[in-house]
């Protein structure tokens, strides 16, 4: 397998060679990346990850700060799933001088996490149009878990008539619900122990929309009795949104994603499940 650090050098192993998939990541890899790596090699092409912690899209500095990754380790974790290439290159190659043309997706981006990250999505959208620029796939994948993300991705494509096919790859969790996340690794053995809490909560809703309520408020509130259970957390959003556009719901006559944003500690958690009337 390979590892580049540079956008010629990168280029210069993939040019003429195809289908090419990729699959963007910020490293600290997991299984719920492995899940997206899996899918890429199922459907066949060279299958290229990107390591790269992305400093436009983090709102803030000190989260930044605390995003490490160990690439030796990540490269490994590659291998292990069946890549053939690594393009992990240092914020100076992709940014060499402070960026002064961006991508935004409107209205997408605005709702659920868009309220509560200033820019985040602007910095997702233009990052990953940066790397779809850099490698040409004709494939890239993206997890579930994320699913505004997700929209914000499939939409830019949509739009900017991008020659790539998005892939999503669904949630993958731990046994006791909990959805695989690098910030997972943050989380003191208490914060572990109850963070699940927040699946639990989002399956409540959906068991009420499952047994015909048409009011998003009604699952809302059963989300909301989990959650009040674990004092722990403290919530930043639980809503009913429409799986497409990202904007909440006043009613229930279309795919919907409940989800949420909750803290527990200094750790943000996110999660998401789909609902299909």
């Amino acid at each position: 397998m390979i590892v580049e650090a540079t956008i010629a050098g990168i280029r210069r192993r993939l040019g003429g060679r195809r289908p090419v998939a990729l699959v963007p990541t910020m490293g600290a890899l997991h299984e719920g990346h492995g899940a997206l790596m899996d899918a890429a090699r199922r459907d066949g092409g060279i299958c290229v990850v990107s390591i790269f912690v992305n400093p436009i899209q983090f709102d803030r500095p000190d989260d930044y700060a605390k995003y490490t990754i160990d690439l030796s380790r990540d490269k490994a974790f590659c291998e292990a799933h069946g890549m053939d290439a690594i393009f992990a290159p240092a914020p100076e190659e992709m940014y060499p001088q402070p960026p002064a043309t961006f991508v935004e997706v409107s209205g997408i981006s605005e709702h659920l996490c868009g309220r509560f990250r200033p820019g985040h999505f602007r910095g997702v959208a233009t990052v990953v149009a940066k790397l779809f620029q850099i490698t040409g796939p004709d494939r890239a994948y993206f997890g579930e878990k994320d699913a505004q993300q997700l929209a914000v991705i499939e939409r830019m494509v949509a739009d900017l008539n991008m020659p790539v096919a998005i892939v999503p790859v669904p949630t993958v969790r731990e046994p006791d619900g909990l959805a695989l996340s690098s910030r997972n690794r943050r989380l003191a053995p208490e914060q572990r122990r109850v963070a699940p809490a927040l699946y639990r909560a989002l399956e409540a809703a959906k068991r009420q929309l499952e047994q015909g309520t048409s009011d998003p408020r009604v699952a809302v509130q059963a989300a909301e009795a989990v959650l009040a259970s674990v004092p722990e957390f403290r919530v930043e959003y639980l809503e009913i949104a429409c799986a497409a556009s990202m904007a909440p719901v006043e009613r229930i006559d279309g795919p919907v994603r409940i989800a949420a944003a909750a803290w527990l500690g200094d750790v943000r958690l996110i999660d998401n499940v789909l609902f299909t009337p």
